[in-house]
């Protein structure tokens, strides 16, 4: 797994779940973290949160499902502050 993976699962996908993206490259959540926020840096993604509530209570989701990562097409909307 490389960045350049991840950019070009990221920029394919538009959005992924950290736990999604684990599973995906076969690694720990938390070494996908670690290469995620280097593109954080970067602006290449935006790291958000899910809300807890999909209609239901059922507690079945993991906590690693609403930590989400968003590929973005247009840096500039970033450097602004925009979105």
């Amino acid at each position: 797994m490389s960045l350049i993976e991840i950019k070009r699962y990221l920029s394919q996908t538009k959005l992924s779940s950290l736990n999604g993206l684990a599973k995906y490259f076969h690694c720990d959540p938390e070494l996908m973290r670690c290469m995620l926020s280097h593109l954080l840096r970067k602006g290449c993604v935006r790291k958000s949160a899910k809300t807890p509530a999909c209609g239901k209570k059922c507690g079945q989701c993991s906590v690693l499902e609403y930590e989400v990562y968003e590929w973005i097409e247009d840096r500039s909307v970033v450097s602004l502050g925009v979105g």
